[in-house]
């Protein structure tokens, strides 16, 4: 696949799945999203982004969807290999635009250490 593709295989679909991260995972968080991380053994990332009914209507949800899963597609290269990741937005995710949502997750990534070693070289240096 190319390199801003974000096929089945990079993406947490069943239940199971989901519920060993949040067992075995990370949590971090921010105003817009809780983010937990976990190692998963194979050699590439996977992730999957839930959000509750809590957070709005069916269109704001697919919508914070489509934003989580765009800022992961086009940042992907810089993380880490062997990961599963869940997003889990907040209601303030609402009110994000793409460049806000970016930064937060960046910001979340940062935090999890799993930026790649080059991209952290360039944030400290």
């Amino acid at each position: 696949m190319g390199r801003y593709s974000f096929g089945r295989d990079e993406h947490l679909r069943k239940r199971r799945e989901f519920k060993k991260v949040y067992s075995q995972g990370k949590a971090y968080a921010n105003r817009f999203a809780v983010f937990y991380v976990s190692p998963n053994g194979l050699e590439r990332r996977r992730m999957g982004v839930s959000v509750s009914k809590k957070v709005g209507s069916a269109v704001k949800r697919s919508r914070i969807k489509r934003l989580f899963r765009e800022v992961y597609r086009l940042n992907k290269d810089r993380l880490i290999e062997g990961i599963d990741m869940v997003l889990i937005a907040r209601k303030e995710a609402n009110d994000l635009g793409f460049q806000k949502a970016e930064d937060a997750l960046m910001a979340l990534f940062r935090r999890a250490r799993i930026l790649q070693a080059i991209e952290e070289g360039k944030k400290s240096g």
